[in-house]
């Protein structure tokens, strides 16, 4: 059977926000849209048994939901890279597992990638729990404005509000730079031939990376006609190993793409 519609979903220890995420991606996604749910383990080394029983629970309650332990921790790109050779889906979605779904987002984002040949991935609007849209919308990295975004968030305002695309006309698709890797959709025909992300960022920038290689070939569009829910946090910001895994992909992404300033 062709598959209209895959979906990764990158586990680390956190089955409780897979089954809130897969139980809202089911509710709200219309019945025609062929779908394949993959769950990749990055962190079955350690699981603990109450953990197991949560995989065996969300695999039991779901036909369409496959899941592949990674036996390592593979990292974000590497383990979305995992399925590559497989996919056979038409559209594929890179998805975070504290996305929510309080619609059918999938059903307009299809449809608009299907009348827009030029488009080959969309992220749509992405708001918090409140409702309020999550600024995951940027303009081309620059050391600058990673800096400030690490040590000086609440300076440098108006500098911000650009990098963030606060200015732009929301109620109408645009193209994007980078869109933050918590939710896009992106033609998988275009995945597979830009060989998915690069594996050497572990965690962090891989993001910006499929981003600027997309936006090379084809368009990266903010599509206003869905919205989904993320619980998003900047863990990088909190914690001294995540912190580190940050800096190096900063440096592999700078060293790739040229060392832009400001």
């Amino acid at each position: 059977m062709s598959i209209d519609l895959s979906v990764c979903i990158i586990a680390y220890h956190n089955f409780d926000d897979i089954r809130v995420a897969i139980s809202s991606l089911e509710k709200y996604t219309s019945n025609k849209i062929r779908k394949q749910i993959y769950i990749i383990d990055n962190g079955s080394e350690n699981a603990t048994k109450n953990e197991k029983e949560k995989i065996d629970n969300i695999l039991s309650r779901y036909n369409d939901v496959i899941y592949i332990d990674a036996k390592e921790n593979l990292g974000f790109g590497k383990g979305n890279n995992y399925i590559l050779p497989i996919l056979t889906s038409k559209y594929h979605c890179i998805m975070n597992p504290d996305v929510i779904f309080n619609e059918d987002a999938f059903s307009p984002i299809i449809e608009y990638l299907d009348n827009n040949s030029s488009v080959g991935m969309v992220i749509p609007n992405i708001v918090d729990e409140t409702g309020n849209r999550v600024a995951v919308y940027r303009q081309e990295l620059t050391i600058f404005d990673m800096f400030v975004r690490m040590f000086f968030k609440n300076n440098f305002k108006k500098r911000q509000e650009w990098h963030t695309m606060q200015y732009e006309d929301y109620s109408k698709p645009f193209q994007v730079p980078f869109g933050q890797g918590s939710f896009l959709v992106i033609k998988t025909e275009l995945f597979k031939r830009i060989n998915g992300f690069d594996e050497r960022y572990f965690m962090y920038m891989e993001d910006a990376d499929l981003c600027k290689r997309v936006n090379q070939v084809s368009k990266l569009m903010y599509f206003p006609g869905a919205t989904v829910v993320h619980k998003w946090q900047r863990g990088s910001h909190k914690n001294k190993k995540l912190f580190k895994y940050h800096i190096e992909s900063m440096r592999h992404y700078f060293k790739k793409w040229g060392y832009k300033w400001i």
